[in-house]
């Protein structure tokens, strides 16, 4: 049996995330199906982490135990063929026997992407349309007030951590960069690990700041308090893309 690293990009559009499902729709299960019928046998797959329904990706990585002598370039055919047009294998590679797509990752790297204005319909599914204009100089000023270490519950979902809450909530933002060109915004966050939802979140704390109902010193209050509250939205899924997973 030989460990196989695979990178994968999808539109999440379409489906309730990639966690599998009961129902089998997930992206886990379209892969799972996939590789089913490669391999001629059910193989598990397990990524570096789940991502919410509607949401993307260009970089999410998975790997599955299997025997294929066959090499890496034919395994990558044999999983592109006729697969869900929404989903793309980008490389299979062989991997040592101690990788784990999720355990030897060090840091992930996720972009958000907002429109100021009615977005065309060819934008609009891989965005935030927001009809009003944002302050970018709050905007910048809260970002600043995140990075760094921080107990992050308060932008975190009811339902814990990406992981499972038993890892905590204290994560390392590294990077929280806000790009604007024109009508669009991109938002760019990179830390060590993200709670449940905790990007969106950041996201709208960001657009409120932009907003001016949320100033920094209170965002740093309710980042020390550790308070969840109804005064930061959770920005809509479909402007959420995973783009890399950074491994050791």
């Amino acid at each position: 049996m030989n460990r196989w690293k695979c990178v994968c990009a999808y539109d999440g559009s379409g489906f309730p995330g990639w966690q599998s499902q009961a129902a089998g729709s997930a992206i886990q299960d379209v892969l799972e199906a996939q590789l089913a019928g490669v391999l001629g046998v059910r193989a598990r797959i397990h990524a570096s982490g789940r991502t919410d329904a509607g949401a993307h990706a260009t970089g999410q990585v998975f790997h599955f135990d299997a025997d294929w002598p066959h090499g890496p370039a034919k395994l990558a055919a044999a999983l592109r063929h006729r697969l869900h047009r929404a989903i793309q294998i980008v490389s299979v590679r062989a991997a040592p026997p101690e990788f784990h797509a999720r355990f030897s990752a060090r840091a992930k790297i996720y972009t958000y992407h907002i429109h100021l204005g009615d977005a065309d319909p060819f934008t609009r599914p891989f965005c935030w349309a927001i009809p009003r204009p944002l302050d970018l100089a709050p905007m910048r000023a809260a970002a600043a007030v995140l990075r760094g270490r921080h107990d992050f519950k308060a932008l975190s979902a009811l339902n814990g951590a990406e992981a499972g809450e038993d890892a905590g909530t204290v994560r390392s933002l590294r990077r929280l960069e806000i790009h604007a060109r024109g009508r669009n915004i991109r938002i760019v966050a990179e830390a060590d690990g993200f709670l449940y939802k905790m990007v969106r979140r950041i996201v709208g704390a960001l657009v409120a700041s932009g907003e001016g109902k949320l100033a920094p010193g209170e965002l740093e209050a309710l980042l020390e308090a550790g308070a969840r509250t109804a005064r930061i939205q959770t920005a809509p899924s479909q402007g959420l893309f995973l783009r890399r997973v950074l491994y050791r």
